[in-house]
């Protein structure tokens, strides 16, 4: 059977976008993520092997080499996320916090209730022990960086909420370096209301918007 460029770009591209099929979010399939992973990098490299190689036989070796390079990093990297979540949930433990993993990153999801009084950026005493636990966290887990996203619902200015989410992203990300990680891995920034995640019409939906996201990525 002659292996032609058309059919092996054609086996890369499914390959991918099984991966990108979507999921359950909240699966309790601890593996969900190593699959979606392996599955994601055997793609990547086998497209990558494919346009690197010169001919048809050349093309579809590197190809193969390429998928197994790909699917081995991809799924290290998914099953890092994995049991980071786990151990992330097991360790913080608190029904009002958030972990999400959306097989690229996981998001660390705390509401402004448990964060902040109203309209301030000083971090409850309350909630500092779970902030110093992620610290903890990331410290176990160099390979990533850091992004730490403020959010507020619209009540107020445009220009007030904005300064408020980038004070309260800046005060988590003290934290985070007082417990030990580098600030080099951590970015922080506030959004305002520009990205809500409820209607702003209605109290539980303006309460949903106030939050700080921690979103944990890995370094690929």
């Amino acid at each position: 059977m002659r292996i032609t460029p058309l059919v092996l770009c054609g086996t890369a591209a499914a390959l991918f976008l099984s991966a990108c099929t979507p999921v359950d979010t909240y699966s309790s399939d601890p593996n969900q993520r190593t699959r979606e992973g392996a599955l994601t990098g055997a793609g990547i490299g086998a497209l990558a092997g494919i346009l690197s190689g010169r001919g048809g036989k050349d093309k579809l070796d590197r190809a193969v080499v390429g998928a197994a390079i790909g699917g081995l990093a991809g799924g290290v990297i998914g099953n890092n996320l994995d049991k980071q979540a786990a151990e992330l949930q097991a360790e913080i433990n608190d029904g009002r916090v958030r972990i999400v993993n959306n097989g690229d990153e996981l998001v660390v999801i705390m509401p402004e209730g448990i964060l902040f009084a109203t309209d301030s950026a000083a971090v409850q005493p309350s909630i500092q022990n779970d902030l110093y636990t992620v610290a903890d966290n990331l410290n176990r887990y160099p390979n990533t960086r850091v992004e730490i996203v403020g959010h507020t619902d619209n009540t107020g200015s445009a220009a007030h909420n904005r300064d408020l989410s980038q004070r309260r992203a800046d005060a988590v990300a003290a934290i985070l370096r007082n417990g030990g990680v580098s600030g080099t891995r951590i970015a922080a920034y506030g959004r305002g209301e520009d990205q809500p995640v409820a209607s702003n019409l209605t109290a539980e939906g303006r309460a949903q918007n106030r939050r700080v996201e921690i979103h944990i990525i890995p370094i690929r």
